[in-house]
């Protein structure tokens, strides 16, 4: 799975999490640019993510994420 198939799943996943159909994400995105996403969206995000990709995120690795560019180079990482 390229970045790129990554990024699409990821988009998809915080369009129904935060139930916003127009959100388009690129790696530069952060939780500045979409209204929704909260610190406890946030939560719910990752969950949804470990979920979605069969996948378990250390504390440290969600602590360190700038955007959404180095979220799924993480998640890239673990498949």
């Amino acid at each position: 799975m390229t970045q790129e198939d990554i990024l699409s799943k990821v988009q998809n996943i915080f369009r129904d999490v935060l139930d916003e159909e127009n959100i388009s994400l690129t790696s530069q995105t952060t939780a500045n640019d979409i209204e929704e996403w909260d610190s406890l969206t946030h939560i719910q995000l990752v969950v949804a993510i470990e979920k979605s990709f069969k996948i378990k995120f250390t504390s440290k690795e969600i602590l360190s994420w700038k955007n959404v560019g180095e979220m799924v180079e993480t998640i890239h990482a673990k498949l």
